[in-house]
């Protein structure tokens, strides 16, 4: 007997009556299937009893490349209806596809996602012949609603057309020639019984083309290794990888393509009841549901509009000459009848994506109606990885297992409330529901010793676990892997590497484990941005002068990092080049460089000599942004006062009457970047009491400034108001009131210096009121109707 091939539609509810139907008739000896082959001694793991739908999760990890990917299996998915009604009519079944971990699933996450963009130029054209909008309309329509006679026929026909016009990709070939290879070998198996193979349909024409050449050719010249059974051997992960496969609890929602799912049929809670009772009651069902979840939350239905949307869901089943009624002729009734507003996107269900932010109520409604609430849930004997044991070890030694309604106030000062504040932030770092932090240390220098812990939802909390189980076996292991990671993949986000560097902290990494303060020193070298560089090295700054908690004040290991930061922060603020604008995560890069370089020189190849004299020749560079600028004058002068080191860089009055020059607008961006280092030297708040610094320089600049915004013009003022307010926003209060003081000094006035520093509404509204009467002013004066009465 040759092999009986069946292309299907993943969680289709109409391939799976089918595959049902051809082994009931059939009576296959063997019962071949698309799914991971590593399972094939597992099967009955898969049989287990348990709560559809589920996932087979599995992963991969060496030096160079990390993979995960899952393989989701419903009541109605085609290739489970295969793998139990082959087990109960006496078949041997067979999963045939690569293993996950194989290069040919490089970048899909999902082994069953479907290759509909490969072929959607045949989909356009049967959804224009067939006036449908999308491919899920269309399958419905040839598909669902029609009756099952003639069903493979009409597979067979529709798989041939698109798989036509597309072009398999090289993981697609390995993948077809892999699984033909098994379909020869169970052929030969089975001497004159069947042999049934379960596939996607995309792959159904080139494993019938395969299988048929093989047997002319007489010979399997497929180059897959056979073992001594005579069937294809299962590829090993390389030496030194870490793989493996464990069943998960899946969800509904994750099967939605509206929520993103890659694959099959969107809507799943709505095709389990196509599946259940058949699409008449399924039509039923999702009137009802929509109309109950609209109701509860407030929103108006009448029993009249229940009635029109039932009516024009008929109506439009029998217009669209539907056997039965189709998933998208229940929505657009329900959306005909219930939304009287002008939409400003289309229906979702007219294509294929996620719902968009802002859809209509009643639209929400009607997609979560669709998509169901269920989540699987398996059997208690279904095998677990390594970490899923050692955390429930873990919280029951540190009686953090307290349920869902437990609240934990740790005091990080204790020992045993430490390890336990690091169980649950390793939880955290990887994902795992159950517990949110609301209070604690939030960076390196927060001196907060607490934190409260409090209970939040528990969904996904075991799939959650048992994906996690692909960093490492224990908790601790686990963590820093995925820190490690994160740190390689988030160099580019605003505080990603610093961010993993704290949490590395938190989790209590030994002090930091050494594969991922590698990784830190590598994303420090490699680095673009100064502002994500200045984070990273303000964190470890903080954390090697101030830590009190963790174990890591004074300590070496952060001594690489902090270097590193420093030297290529430097660098790249020597190169930046820009407009005008003030960029507030590279102001504290410079600030952390000054830190870095003044309390902790021990640490750094950089000299504090060699620093300042890059600061002064960034502050002197006309081509470097303005900001910079002034940033590096105050951080030449910062390490100018340091014993020991040369005097400070220029006089600041001289510098600001030259920056002055070139506008309001380039003199408030200047003095922001100023300000932000060095304001204690030009204010006088490390000097005397009387506002004068200890070389006069508070003094002079506060009263050169003041003269040359005196000298601006209206409109030179109200240009450049915006950004001096900008520059003044880094004195706090106490600084600000004394700088208004001296300014009333300075004009003879006497009185309270808040007087300047509160006005009775916003001053950048008061300027542009102002800007607006003198435009009305000039109009006037211009058509000569300013003259007085």
């Amino acid at each position: 007997m040759s092999a009986v091939f069946l292309g299907v539609r993943h969680h289709s509810p109409a391939c799976a009556r089918l595959v049902e139907r051809t082994v009931a008739e059939l009576r296959p000896a063997q019962v071949l299937i698309e799914g991971p082959a590593e399972m094939n001694g597992r099967l009955d793991e898969l049989l287990l009893g348990h709560e559809l739908p589920v996932a087979v999760f599995s992963h991969y990890r060496d030096g160079q490349r990390a993979a995960t990917s899952w393989a989701p299996l419903c009541d109605y998915s085609p290739e489970w209806v295969a793998l139990r009604a082959g087990r109960a009519a006496g078949a041997q079944v067979r999963f045939i596809d690569l293993p996950a971990w194989h290069p040919a699933f490089a970048e899909r996450t999902n082994r069953y996602a479907d290759a509909e963009a490969r072929y959607a130029e045949a989909t356009e054209r049967l959804c224009r012949k067939f006036a449908v909008d999308s491919s899920d309309a269309l399958w419905d329509r040839l598909f669902e609603v029609e009756p099952d006679s003639g069903l493979a026929e009409r597979l067979d026909a529709y798989f041939a057309l698109v798989r036509g016009d597309a072009e398999a990709d090289a993981g697609d070939r390995a993948r077809e020639s892999y699984m033909a290879a098994w379909v020869r070998a169970a052929v030969a198996a089975a001497g004159d019984r069947p042999v049934l193979v379960v596939t996607g349909g995309f792959h159904q024409p080139a494993l019938r083309a395969l299988t048929d050449s093989g047997a002319r050719d007489g010979a399997d010249g497929d180059g897959w290794e056979r073992g001594a059974d005579g069937w294809p051997v299962v590829p090993a992960p390389p030496d030194g990888a870490m793989a493996g496969s464990f069943l998960v609890p899946y969800s509904f929602r994750r099967l939605d393509a509206f929520a993103g799912y890659q694959s099959g049929m969107p809507s799943p809670g709505y095709y389990q009841q196509v599946w259940e009772a058949g699409p008449e009651a399924a039509a039923d069902g999702l009137l009802r549901v929509v109309v109950e979840r609209l109701r509860a939350r407030k929103y108006p239905v009448s029993t009249s509009d229940l009635i029109a949307a039932r009516s024009l869901a008929e109506g439009l089943t029998a217009l669209r000459g539907h056997p039965s009624p189709a998933r998208i002729d229940v929505l657009d009734g329900l959306a005909g009848a219930l939304i009287t507003d002008d939409l400003d996107r289309p229906l979702p269900w007219t294509g294929r994506g996620t719902l968009t932010a802002g859809a209509h109520p009643a639209v929400v409604e009607m997609v979560a109606a669709c998509g169901g609430d269920r989540t699987g849930r398996l059997h208690p004997r279904t095998p677990a990885p390594p970490l899923v044991h050692d955390v429930t070890a873990q919280l029951a030694g540190l009686a953090l297992d307290g349920g869902p309604e437990a609240t934990y106030r740790l005091d990080l000062t204790d020992a045993t409330d430490l390890e336990r504040s690091r169980v649950l932030h390793r939880l955290r770092v990887l994902g795992v529901p159950g517990q949110v932090r609301t209070a604690g240390p939030t960076h390196g220098v927060d001196a907060v010793f607490t934190e409260r812990w409090e209970a939040q939802s528990v969904l996904g909390r075991e799939a959650a676990l048992v994906e996690a189980g692909a960093y490492g076996a224990t908790l601790s292991e686990a963590a820093a892997v995925a820190l490690t990671e994160r740190t390689r993949s988030g160099t580019a986000e605003a505080d990603g590497p610093a961010g993993a560097l704290f949490d590395a902290v938190l989790c209590g990494m030994g002090g930091l484990s050494e594969q991922l303060l590698e990784e830190l020193s590598s994303c420090v070298r490699e680095l673009q941005a100064s502002g994500p560089l200045g984070e990273i090295l303000a964190t470890a700054l903080g954390l090697w002068r101030h830590d009190r908690v963790f174990g890591m004040a004074r300590g070496p290991l952060l001594a690489t990092v902090i270097d590193g930061a420093t030297e290529q922060l430097l660098w790249l603020l020597e190169g930046a080049r820009g407009s005008s604008g003030v960029d507030f995560p590279r102001l504290r890069a410079v600030v952390a460089v000054r830190d870095a370089v003044l309390h902790a020189p021990e640490l750094l190849s950089v000299t504090r000599e060699v620093a300042a004299g890059i600061a002064r020749r960034i502050a002197e560079d006309p081509q470097a942004p303005i900001d910079v600028r002034g940033a590096a004058f105050g951080l030449a002068r910062s390490l100018g006062r340091v014993p020991g080191a040369p005097g400070a860089s220029g006089d600041p009055a001289r510098v600001v009457r030259t920056v002055a020059r070139a506008g309001a607008d380039a003199l408030g961006d200047w003095l922001a970047g100023l300000f932000a280092l060095a304001r204690d030297e030009v204010t006088g708040a490390a000097g005397n009491d009387d506002g004068r610094g200890t070389d006069g320089a508070a003094e002079s600049l506060i009263d050169v400034l003041d003269g040359l915004v005196s000298a601006l013009s209206d409109e030179e003022f109200l240009s450049g108001l915006p950004a001096l307010r900008q520059a003044f926003t880094f004195f706090p209060p106490r600084e600000r009131d004394r700088i208004a003081a001296r300014l009333l000094e300075r004009r003879g006035v006497r009185g309270s210096s808040r007087s300047l520093l509160r006005t009775t509404a916003d001053p950048l509204l008061i300027a542009r009121a102002r800007a607006l009467e003198e435009s009305v002013s000039r109009l006037l004066a211009r058509y000569e109707l300013d003259a007085a009465p």
